[in-house]
């Protein structure tokens, strides 16, 4: 019996909606995308004088994603930030897309809908240092879907 193929963490595009670079429409270059998770609340319940306490699923909430990469000249996340800190309501879907070990094959996509940053973090400086400037932005989101 064969076994199931396994993939890496390490090949991986994003898509924002409203965001080229090149033409394209993927957004490259992320040392991380973290946070993907939902959660559904757990609602107790008890029926009559039913002595056991029943459950169903409740609401759901998406966790934050948290985008990493190397701090470039390029301002096309930043300028998104920039129109939610002046008041602007701007909202974009996108996609994080698994590659096989080819870096090339799409095999699973995770769909992301209602996003905008809600966080921004400029990479501290340190001349003593000579590690990679990381910046970070952190996306709200309403809701997640495999594709």
């Amino acid at each position: 019996m064969p076994t199931e193929e396994l993939f890496g963490n390490y090949h991986f595009l994003l898509e924002i909606q409203g965001i080229i670079n090149d033409n394209k429409i993927i957004v490259g270059g992320f040392k991380s995308v973290s946070g993907m998770d939902s959660q559904t609340e757990v609602v107790e319940f008890k029926q009559g004088n039913d002595k056991i306490v029943r459950k169903k699923p409740g609401r759901t909430t998406y966790s934050n994603i948290v985008l990493e990469r190397g701090y470039t000249a390029t301002d096309d996340l930043w300028q998104w930030r920039k129109n939610i800190e002046d008041g602007k309501i701007d909202r974009r879907s996108g996609s994080i897309i698994v590659l096989d070990q080819d870096g090339a094959t799409e095999v699973a996509r995770y769909n992301f809908f209602e996003a905008w940053p809600c966080k921004w973090n400029v990479p501290d400086m340190n001349a003593d240092s000579s590690a990679m400037a990381i910046e970070k932005i952190e996306l709200a989101l309403e809701k997640v879907e495999r594709g």
